[in-house]
């Protein structure tokens, strides 16, 4: 596999952990959940030295998916993802800018729904998708198996997990794509998560008080 190289750009008032992921063998990159702030997302991808082939989403949230739209026009790259169980929350997305005053936020139709057992590459390298609902019914997360690496969006994080009181969320779906989804990936598994700081599967196996071995 080819190394992959990665900015994280926290935008948005809500400080959502944009991902840019560069293949170093092709500069090919991919964004992952721009949710706002796109000129930065931008000056994040110059300073790799990179030329941008896709789009992907995680979840249909504003604080993700807000400045999709924009970045594709600009682009006129592909969207990959979410799970169309998400399309409700994308659908609403002038709405979730006007309630939590964030501007403006389009509507966007993604280039191709993604399901579970689906994969996407940026240049040379692979991830996997693994649909996790939960926080959102059609939560999906990008894993890739040789760097040991998960993208998992608001699923898990460092010591807590996604909120699930949300439209359609539900925490036993949540939990359920946690334990049986994610952590059988491995414990040695990095995950960069959609706020705040990384963590291993590992960690959240003995530590997290919601879906860690002590609490099930």
């Amino acid at each position: 596999m080819s190394a992959l190289q990665l900015a994280v750009i926290p935008v948005t008032p809500f400080q959502q952990n944009c991902t840019v992921i560069q293949c170093a063998a092709t500069k090919q990159c991919v964004v992952i959940d721009p949710g706002g702030e796109i000129e930065r997302v931008r000056a994040a991808i110059d300073e790799l030295g990179g030329q941008l082939s896709a789009i992907w989403i995680t979840h249909g949230h504003l604080d993700h998916a807000g400045g999709t739209a924009a970045l594709q026009r600009e682009t006129g790259v592909d969207i990959y993802g979410p799970h169309q169980d998400d399309k409700f929350w994308i659908d609403l997305m002038p709405m979730q800018a006007q309630q939590f005053g964030f501007g403006q936020a389009e509507i966007f139709t993604p280039t191709r729904w993604l399901v579970h057992g689906d994969t996407v590459t940026v240049g040379e390298i692979t991830f996997q998708v693994i649909h996790c609902p939960g926080h959102t019914p059609g939560h999906v997360v990008f894993f890739q198996p040789e760097a040991r690496l998960a993208i998992v969006g608001d699923v898990i994080f460092r010591g807590s997990v996604g909120r699930t009181d949300f439209p359609r969320g539900d925490f036993n779906d949540l939990k359920s794509s946690i334990r049986d989804r994610l952590f059988p990936l491995g414990d040695d598994v990095t995950f960069l998560c959609g706020h705040g700081p990384n963590s291993t599967f590992g960690e959240e196996r003995q530590r997290n008080p919601y879906v860690g071995d002590d609490a099930i």
